[in-house]
């Protein structure tokens, strides 16, 4: 049975990868509609990856007989002021998310839940992941700067990255 202390946290968790999915859906809507194809083709890949990670959360909870809640949450914002912010936001949101599994882990330690623990392994893997790569593209843009060949070279490569990014076919 879930500690109901660790149950709200996990639904917390949900709620916080729910956003994630909003956010990069909105990001890629952006860049969409900005002509950045391939960071949107990224983003929405994103944005996917994000919602299978909050399912994996629902299934847990019901499994081990709580009850995962679907969050309500805010809408992301509509307009960035380019590719470097939006990259950037999403480094500052994986490393609150980053903080937010952190805390959990801490929490099942403290109470003896040794099996939420090994599932939350798998989320602490993959936040290391997703903050290393949002800071690697960060990295690239201040590279490229102001220069609208490179912007158009990064944007092609993200294009053909995206599916390898979330094991998409």
């Amino acid at each position: 049975m879930l500690d109901t202390k660790i149950e709200k946290l996990l639904n917390h968790q949900i709620e916080l990868e729910f956003e994630s999915s909003q956010y990069y859906l909105s990001m890629a809507s952006w860049a969409e509609k900005s002509g950045l194809n391939g960071i949107s083709a990224f983003l929405y890949t994103q944005a996917d990856e994000e919602r299978v990670h909050m399912l994996k959360l629902f299934h847990y909870i019901n499994d081990r007989g709580g009850h995962a809640l679907v969050p309500t949450i805010g809408a992301p914002p509509k307009e960035y002021k380019g590719a470097r912010e939006v990259f950037t936001k999403v480094l500052q949101h994986e490393q609150i998310v980053t903080k937010e599994i952190n805390d959990l882990v801490d929490t099942c330690l403290k109470v003896k839940d040794y099996t939420t623990h090994n599932f939350l392994q798998w989320y602490v893997a993959e936040q290391i992941e997703e903050e290393r790569q949002a800071q690697t593209l960060i990295d690239k843009l201040d590279l490229i700067g102001t220069d609208k060949g490179g912007m158009y070279l990064f944007d092609r490569d993200m294009e053909s990255f995206a599916p390898k990014v979330a094991g998409a076919k």
